[in-house]
């Protein structure tokens, strides 16, 4: 693969930018800041994601309505993404309009007002999406399950909060968190352009240099022992929607790498996965099965979902254990583990393809890593996995308890 080349600044106030020249006829910028959900406390949950809801309420230059319209009437898109520890705020648009785009990403966060008129239509929309989840057992699950796994933690809440809490937000709550949270030295800037990279550096540093929020870091966590859960909450439903999962290390482990090898081999996108095989297409016992890796600062966790029968949810656990012992057992042999490999790789390099994708990933490896860490690197990286280092992550996630905590 060519090597791309990365811009990468540090500006006067702290703030992080890197630009890449991206030919093409797109512009991709945004604002990755590391703040979301973690950083509420009990009385203003679903904070976080108010705030991205509500930051294109108002500035004290512009209405809703402005705003709205700015990056839609070139064609273009913003918009906004919130999770347990991160908040996006991006845009997409024609090349030749990255000072609009800047210039009003900086303005959001400098200047967002929150309209109290506005802030209460915003309020039933939020609400409205928390009963939409509710509405949805085999999503509901998820965020019902992160509950227990990081209980006693502010990991554990549920990202939207519940409509109780957003009930309780004010104007005055968000634009605290705001100042509080978006602050250069937890922010990073990212431009992937057709432009000259070093103009689009100079660009940022005129819109957010001036930026001066002084920053506040969460403390670290403090994470309780986990007993062992196994719980059944009946919604009537047909369907048993159950997640087996464990806690695990974070996303500075070198051992990731492997793990994300094997969750991918396990129950990754393919239809070739292993559990897919095992309990969808030799026994015809799920619609869907699926493993994921969550990995945060300070830890993480490995959630393996399926939908079936009530009646067969102890056979499905049954045959996942199984088939992580039967991993964890004996290495693979060098034909079965170079195929594993090469199948991962071949999808890391598709889903490169998708440029919005590339481009936040970017920001992300440089705010949590101080380097980027690109599709290149990565890609080294995954070949360095051994077989043996794979046969240790099945290893280690049996000895982290799994089948001790599930939920259906």
């Amino acid at each position: 693969m060519n090597q791309p080349q990365y811009h990468i600044a540090t500006l006067s106030n702290g703030l992080r930018v890197v630009a890449q020249q991206l030919p093409g006829e797109v512009s991709y910028i945004g604002v990755l800041i590391g703040a979301g959900s973690r950083d509420e406390d009990t009385e203003h949950e679903g904070l976080a994601h108010f705030v991205e809801h509500t930051i294109f309420k108002g500035t004290r230059r512009r209405k809703s309505w402005h705003i709205s319209c700015r990056m839609e009437q070139i064609g273009g898109e913003l918009n906004a993404y919130t999770t347990k520890e991160e908040t996006m705020v991006y845009t997409n648009a024609p090349a030749g309009y990255a000072p609009r785009a800047v210039e009003l990403l900086a303005d959001l966060i400098k200047n967002a007002s929150f309209p109290l008129s506005e802030i209460e239509k915003e309020r039933e929309v939020i609400i409205e999406e928390i009963n939409s989840y509710r509405d949805s057992p085999s999503e509901a699950v998820y965020d019902e399950f992160e509950e227990l796994i990081y209980r006693g933690t502010p990991l554990a809440h549920n990202i939207l909060g519940t409509p109780e809490s957003v009930r309780r937000l004010t104007p005055e709550d968000a634009r605290a968190f705001i100042d509080r949270n978006y602050t250069p030295e937890k922010m990073v800037v990212y431009c992937c352009d057709p432009g000259d990279p070093q103009k689009n550096i100079r660009l940022i540093e005129k819109y957010l240099g001036d930026l001066s929020f002084p920053s506040s870091f969460p403390e670290p966590l403090a994470l309780p022992a986990l007993p062992a859960f196994d719980e059944t909450r009946d919604r009537e439903n047909h369907q048993a929607n159950t997640i087996i999962g464990t806690r695990l290390f974070s996303r500075h482990d070198p051992r990731r790498f492997a793990l994300f090898l094997f969750n991918n081999w396990l129950g990754g996108p393919c239809m070739n996965s292993r559990l897919n095989m095992e309990l969808r297409e030799k026994r015809g016992l799920v619609y869907t099965v699926e493993s994921n890796v969550s990995l945060l600062s300070e830890t993480g966790a490995m959630t393996i979902y399926f939908g079936t029968d009530p009646a067969d949810v102890r056979k499905c656990s049954d045959i996942i254990r199984r088939e992580i012992e039967k991993a964890a057992s004996d290495t693979f042999s060098d034909r079965k583990f170079a195929a594993i490999r090469d199948q991962y790789l071949g999808q890391m390099i598709v889903g490169s393809d998708h440029r919005e994708s590339r481009a936040m990933s970017l920001a992300k490896s440089l705010l949590y890593f101080n380097e980027i860490i690109d599709i290149n690197s990565s890609a080294e990286r995954i070949r360095a996995v051994t077989a043996e280092e794979f046969r240790c992550v099945a290893e280690m996630i049996l000895s982290n308890g799994l089948n001790r905590l599930t939920l259906t």
